[in-house]
């Protein structure tokens, strides 16, 4: 037997804000709010299906360095330069984090600093 993921978390000042920006991206709706101010946000279905959910947990102070970990996206009704531009508009900022021009991938931030890449294929929805 083995694991899977369910569920990734990102601290954050501002979680209603990210819940919007990546609602936006990846076509998930807001699944549960906490007390504290953090939010859940998933596929329509919710908790448990093939796609793990996403949980903006409310953190003041946003961590120190850069983040080991991060998201990789791929668009599934567009191509990539469509779709960058939507990301864009949404919100995203482009990164430079040393690329040379030539990946077939684009380094973005959402509002609140956290990067993320978006990957030259397209996926089909799930």
């Amino acid at each position: 037997m083995a694991c899977r993921v369910s569920n990734l978390v990102l601290g954050c000042r501002d979680p209603e804000t990210l819940a919007r920006f990546w609602c936006a991206v990846l076509d998930l709706v807001v699944l549960s709010r906490t007390a504290d101010g953090s939010v859940g946000i998933g596929p329509r279905e919710g908790f448990g299906g093939p796609r793990p959910t996403l949980f903006l947990s409310r953190a003041d102070e946003p961590a120190k360095g850069r983040s080991r970990l991060h998201l990789d996206v791929n668009a599934t009704d567009r191509d990539q330069d469509a779709e960058l531009e939507r990301l864009l508009e949404l919100g995203a900022r482009p990164a430079a984090i040393g690329q040379t021009g030539q990946e077939p991938w684009h380094v973005l931030v959402d509002p609140e600093g956290n990067e993320f890449c978006l990957l030259a294929g397209r996926l089909d929805p799930l």
